[in-house]
């Protein structure tokens, strides 16, 4: 039995229902960054206590929208996967990301960067940005913290993946005022300035990256 149920029938109630509990929504966020083990979630959501990381991977099977796998070979894992049902619900995810960024300012105490955060985040601030003209082939590898992705823009098309590349044009290591590079606060200048990032590669090409990936920006500030 659900712990949610709203007695309504009608379709926002109903995904409420599915994607109103605690900590599901980050499980699809970082199952349609790619699949994931289950420590892999647990490592990639920090503080979920393992008993809800259990409840909600079975409730998310049971709505059809994670499935499990026995992993072959050494060690035979079982590997977590996104449904075509729940990859209906990135462009919500998206749109739900974009809308919290807007009042983002420091992190609050205790705050990390995960792998999947990052690659979510720079697939919002691909959507926001100008788009890039065709033809024009880039690789940009962004690190915070511990957490690597990868953003390759090819004929006018901005993918993003977790994890590095071997020979990016621009490697971008974020600092705390990251987050102002891309909301337009500070120009490539004064990002590099102020401490805000760190570049190797063609360090001409920051401008160029924080056109292309671009986030909002709110007076009204989260607490």
């Amino acid at each position: 039995m659900r712990t949610r149920e709203y007695g309504q029938y009608c379709g926002l109630a109903r995904a409420a229902e599915v994607l109103g509990q605690r900590w599901t929504l980050l499980i699809l966020r970082d199952l349609l960054v790619g699949p994931r083990r289950y420590s892999d979630l647990a490592a990639g959501l920090p503080g979920i206590p393992t008993n809800i990381l259990a409840t909600r991977l079975k409730e998310l099977e049971g709505d059809g929208l994670v499935t499990r796998e026995l992993q072959g070979g050494q060690g035979r894992s079982v590997v977590y996967r996104a449904t075509p049902r729940a990859g209906e619900l990135a462009p919500a995810l998206d749109a739900l990301g974009r809308w919290g960024a807007a009042a983002m300012r420091d992190p609050h105490e205790g705050e990390v960067v995960t792998e999947a955060a990052l690659v979510a985040g720079l697939r919002v601030a691909a959507g926001g940005g100008e788009a890039p003209p065709e033809g024009r082939s880039r690789v940009y590898v962004v690190r915070s913290g511990e957490a690597v992705a990868c953003a390759t823009v090819r004929d006018g098309t901005v993918t993003v993946e977790a994890g590095g590349h071997p020979d990016p044009d621009l490697v971008v290591v974020a600092g705390p005022g990251f987050r102002d590079l891309l909301a337009g606060v500070l120009d490539a200048g004064a990002a590099v300035a102020s401490g805000a990032v760190t570049l190797s590669g063609d360090t001409a090409l920051l401008a160029e990256f924080s056109a292309t990936f671009r986030v909002p920006y709110t007076d009204a500030v989260t607490t």
